[in-house]
């Protein structure tokens, strides 16, 4: 008699090589996609906060005003709203320390305003070159970033 067990097709559980590089590879594509997708979101968190920081400075400054009658001038700068510029006789600390951008540069200071047609100061940062007056600047005069 002739075993006849070898005559059954017999399949291992698991896997197969080609079952396995077909997953990975579907996997691959759909965190390239995901990854394309969420390109920009980072851009644009940088972005918000840097208006956020720029609303905060703006309330510091408004401190100021009223304490010493006048902004700080663009020489004084922002350091006016943490240390005593000497010359603001009801002087406090407007800030506990000065704000940087999210590209870890100062943000940028100007009184009397360039770009600001009521009498207020220019607040910006540089952006992620971290020159000023190029065209990813983003200030308190630009209402479309």
């Amino acid at each position: 008699m002739k075993n006849t067990t070898a005559n059954v097709n017999y399949r291992a559980a698991g896997f197969t090589l080609i079952e396995i590089m077909l997953v990975l590879a579907i996997i691959a594509m759909l965190m390239g996609v995901g990854i394309w997708k969420l390109a920009g979101v980072t851009d644009k968190g940088r972005e918000t906060r840097v208006k956020g920081d720029i609303q905060v400075i703006m309330m510091a400054l408004r401190k100021y005003e009223g304490d010493a009658g006048s902004f700080p001038n663009t020489a004084q700068g922002l350091q006016a709203l943490v240390e005593d510029p000497g010359n603001v006789r009801n002087w406090s600390p407007a800030l506990d320390e000065p704000l940087y951008d999210p590209w870890n540069n100062e943000y940028g200071y100007r009184f009397p305003g360039k770009f600001s047609k009521t009498g207020k100061p220019d607040i910006f940062s540089k952006g992620p070159d971290g020159e000023e007056g190029t065209e990813d600047d983003i200030g308190n005069w630009d209402k479309n970033k």
